[in-house]
């Protein structure tokens, strides 16, 4: 069994994790600063609860960079909800209990409950995209599929990424 509240207490909050981000340091800082949390978001958690959500993920990565600056800004405003990160590569063997089809895709985000209790995970992507990435990426050259994909980020503005992690979150009931 995976001892959450140890990787909780090693894993960095999301201004430490950015501030020592090497690659698309500002794509993960202005997301983080542009979005806006629909205020359905804020009323799916119920006074009282709390969630951690634990992200598996690397700064290089564009899915959760178009991803997680929302979760952390939600966290960040939500009473009960928290977020933290760990590296990916420095946790392989927490990486390979959330494998995407044999990869070690990510961004994975784990929700653990107030005694560090895992409740479900998402990730590594929306449903929607990640449907639409399995089904093109074999057609679509990857020159052209990268930028379909955050075109498709940009239009969502984080709504589905938002649905899905609270519904693994158990709080999902309200999402509109």
């Amino acid at each position: 069994m995976r001892d959450f509240k140890a990787l909780w207490e090693g894993a960095l909050p999301y201004d430490q994790f950015v501030a020592a981000s090497v690659q698309h340091k500002g794509l993960w800082e202005g997301i983080y600063h542009i979005v806006r949390i629909p205020d359905w978001a804020f009323q799916a958690v119920p006074l009282g609860t709390r969630r951690r959500l634990l992200v598996i993920a690397e700064d290089w990565c564009g899915d959760a960079s178009s991803t997680i600056p929302i979760l952390a800004r939600f966290a960040d405003a939500a009473p009960g909800m928290e977020l933290r990160l760990v590296h990916r590569d420095q946790h392989p063997e927490l990486m390979d209990g959330y494998l995407t089809n044999g990869a070690r895709a990510i961004p994975i985000v784990i929700v653990l409950d107030e005694g560090f209790r895992e409740l479900g995970s998402w990730g590594p992507r929306p449903s929607p995209l990640q449907a639409w990435v399995l089904e093109n990426r074999p057609l679509v050259p990857k020159a052209e599929l990268y930028p379909q994909i955050r075109r498709w980020y940009a239009r969502d503005r984080g709504v589905t990424t938002l649905r899905e992690v609270l519904a693994a979150a158990g709080l999902g009931r309200s999402a509109a």
